[in-house]
């Protein structure tokens, strides 16, 4: 496949000059879709001629065109060519050559509208008044792109390759439109894995569907692998895809394939959803990283606003990531739970951040509740770092469900396989590393609990309740206790303060009232008060509190304040400074079902582990919290001691020796 690529990529040596490196991915694309195209066609092109003659309408062609190309490999054309021209005929007209080919491309089905999206008919005649048509048609026209010389799989394989190159020589995001294959088998076969016998049943028919569709790669694996296991299986592929490009590639090849190109749509899938209401067997995807939703923030807090009625009801993640976004997306988009149990999965890649992002509350916290409550979360999957092609950061498999088996429900397995995978011979942009066949059926035999065959030290693995992940975030109070003291020092304060340093005659006033210490807030206030009035100065209520404020320091051998108005005259008034919040896990103490037991657990766990060391705090219930995270690393924690002292010294009077060797030669 790369001897493929670079061959079809080697076009740019002839746009060198006249193209920036940046254009090149603008000619070659669309041209590599036309050649395939073309030798697809190439064996039916007579009884395509004949089927366009005798049937004017679009339908009638399409029908009888499928029932005439039909063999044991291929489900039929559904489009065609109303022109009489090849890449090889229009060659031979040089002088009308960008005619021809425009006469050529605008002949195709109304289905296939992918050449807009290139705005193909530019392309062509730029080429031509840069002086270059010529060379890049006869470039094209003798490359093999037949399905017996490239498998759909290797045509998608060579698509998502021209576009990483693309996107590399115009600095714009190399990886994002590109998964590697081997993430994406994965990410199928763990999907498929406690399916395969149901798949290989006569009559299957199930429903594809990636909402960040690129060019279609995904679609084309699960695509192959359902067919790998039942041959007569029917399976509809669909996607949506913001890139135009990216878009008529992707609708090109599930044209190519059989499959109704309407079933392709184009448009930002967390402004529009081109699917709504409609749900599918099997969700895949891999959104970009770490990409903002600044753009379209109007567009997702609206949705968000509807409550039940949205996808993004249960919770917003913050704007400079939108990746906890897709995932509520990919969740609605699992088909409905049937009268036979069966519903949708889906699989999805993602970043670190959704795991653990967000305090209790916080909207990917909430998100992760709605996950987690609703039982959705099969397991995930931690991947080595260096997979993909425009970032090393570590990612992670979500495997989700709407209907759990039995041995499944109510729990997450979590999977730690980042000390699986390969090194690569030659690094593709940061991808180093790589799964290799071998290690991705250990992954799937740790999914399914094949004990038999599965060495745990291979691929660690461990199973939590859902509860295991949830926790209360809990505000601990401590009474306000006050000393104070008319010092130099808390006079100056006074004195700085942005508002009660501007009141004349504050600051003599008390520097006369002594610098006696006060235990009591109350007597102190009475006291100042009778003082600063005998001297003149009148403070309003609001001044009054800024100065016991500023002046107060913390003492535990004080008088308790307590609060002297309002609904909660004579209770302990809270000290903001000393306020502090603990996470109680739920399942401290076992795992409680009813709100009263959480409750009962809360306060357990405080009596247990706050109280004994601060004897006078307590829980400020109405600031209580519930949040949600998985803590992955924590759970696969190694500890590893430090070397010892020796070694260290070791080495440390080893790496000094070669210094002052250095410094004695640089003075000699």
């Amino acid at each position: 496949m790369s001897v493929l690529s670079s061959f079809v990529w080697s076009v740019a040596d002839t746009l060198r000059g006249p193209y920036a490196e940046a254009e090149y991915g603008s000619v070659i694309l669309p041209f590599t879709v036309l050649r395939r195209l073309e030798c697809v066609m190439a064996p039916h092109r007579e009884v395509m001629a004949e089927i366009m003659v005798q049937y004017p309408g679009e339908q009638q062609r399409r029908t009888h065109l499928k029932l005439n190309t039909r063999t044991a490999d291929s489900a039929g054309l559904s489009f065609w060519t109303t022109s009489d021209y090849t890449l090889k005929r229009a060659l031979q007209d040089p002088n009308n050559l960008a005619e021809n080919l425009i006469d050529y491309v605008s002949g195709f089905s109304a289905n296939l509208d992918v050449f807009k999206s290139f705005d193909f008919e530019t392309v062509i005649r730029t080429l031509d008044a840069r002086e270059r048509l010529a060379q890049v048609a006869s470039h094209f026209e003798k490359i093999d792109l037949s399905p017996d010389a490239v498998s759909n799989a290797d045509m998608g394989d060579l698509f998502e390759n021209l576009i990483y190159r693309f996107a590399e020589s115009a600095n714009d995001g190399a990886g994002q439109f590109y998964t590697p294959r081997d993430v994406v088998r994965l990410l199928v076969d763990l999907v498929y894995a406690e399916d395969t016998e149901a798949l290989r049943d006569r009559g299957t028919v199930r429903s594809i569907y990636d909402p960040t569709v690129g060019t279609g790669g995904m679609l084309t694996v699960a695509d192959e692998h359902l067919h790998g296991l039942n041959p007569d299986a029917s399976t509809a592929l669909f996607g949506q895809e913001i890139n135009p490009r990216t878009y008529a590639i992707c609708k090109a090849d599930l044209l190519i394939k059989g499959q109704d190109p309407s079933n392709v749509r184009q448009g930002d899938t967390l402004v529009v959803d081109r699917f709504e209401n409609q749900g599918f067997d099997y969700v895949l995807s891999n959104p970009p990283f770490g990409t903002d939703w600044k753009a379209i923030e109007s567009d997702v807090k609206n949705e968000h606003a509807r409550g039940g009625q949205g996808r993004f009801a249960p919770g917003l993640p913050g704007i400079g990531d939108a990746a906890m976004l897709f995932l509520l997306h990919a969740t609605s988009k699992m088909r409905d739970v049937d009268s036979t149990g069966r519903g949708g999965k889906a699989g999805i890649v993602l970043n670190g951040s959704p795991l653990f992002n967000g305090g209790a509350g916080s909207g990917p916290s909430n998100i992760r509740g709605h996950m987690l409550e609703n039982d959705l979360v099969e397991a995930i999957v931690a991947l080595p770092n260096d997979m993909f092609y425009n970032t090393g950061i570590a990612t992670y498999l979500w495997i989700l469900s709407n209907a759990k088996s039995p041995k499944r429900k109510g729990t997450v397995q979590l999977i730690d396989a980042k000390g699986l995978g390969s090194k690569m011979r030659k690094s593709i942009g940061s991808k180093r590393i790589e799964i290799s066949e071998a290690h991705r059926k250990d992954i799937v035999r740790a999914f399914i609990g094949d004990e038999a065959e599965l060495d745990e030290a291979t691929v660690p693995v461990k199973v939590f309740a859902n509860r295991d992940f949830a926790y209360w975030t809990v505000t601990v109070e401590r009474p306000l206790q006050l000393r104070f003291e008319c010092t130099p020092e808390t006079i100056g304060a006074v004195a700085e303060h942005k508002k009660l340093g501007q009141i004349a005659g504050l600051t003599e006033a008390l520097e006369s009232f002594g610098d006696q210490p006060y235990l009591n807030r109350e007597k102190f206030i009475k006291e100042l008060a009778g003082h600063l009035r005998d001297h003149g100065v009148g403070l309003t209520t609001a001044q009054r509190k800024a100065v016991w404020q500023t002046i107060g320091v913390h003492d535990e051998t004080a008088d308790i304040c307590r609060y002297t108005s309002g609904a909660r005259k004579g209770e302990v008034e809270p000290d903001p400074a000393l306020r502090d919040t603990e996470d109680v896990p739920f399942g401290w103490g076992g795992h409680p079902k009813t709100h009263e037991a959480l409750e009962q657990t809360v306060q357990a766990y405080f009596n247990a582990e706050v109280k004994p060391h601060i004897d006078n705090a307590w829980i400020d219930w109405d600031k209580t919290k519930t949040g949600y995270e998985i803590p992955f690393t924590r759970h696969f924690y190694t500890y590893e001691p430090p070397r010892p002292l020796e070694e260290i010294d070791t080495d440390l009077e080893r790496v000094i020796g070669e210094i002052m060797t250095l410094l004695r030669k640089v003075e000699s």
